[in-house]
């Protein structure tokens, strides 16, 4: 099966780190791909954004944290720029 181009990019700031954790272990179980500390990218229908929206708002409680899940269209996706230096003297995996 082909993988689907990512439909979306959630970034958060969350200054405490148990919530911080489990967010990120939520948009792990729904499939999203780590792209930074605390941005993911992925394929998601909106019934899915949603429901993982209402998760976060969940663990999140009344903690403060600002949570952005932006839409993206697949041409935008296929425009992106991406350097990915690694470390001197790191192998690449």
């Amino acid at each position: 099966m082909a993988q689907k181009i990512p439909n979306l990019i959630l970034i958060y700031d969350i200054p405490d780190d148990a919530k911080r954790t489990k967010i990120a272990d939520a948009c792990l179980d729904y499939g999203l791909d780590r792209i930074q500390y605390s941005a993911f990218c992925g394929w998601l229908p909106n019934s899915l954004q949603k429901e993982l929206l209402q998760k976060i708002r969940r663990i999140l409680g009344k903690k403060a944290g600002n949570i952005q899940l932006i839409p993206i269209c697949s041409d935008d996706w296929n425009k992106r720029q991406v350097i990915d230096q690694k470390p001197a003297g790191e192998k690449e995996t």
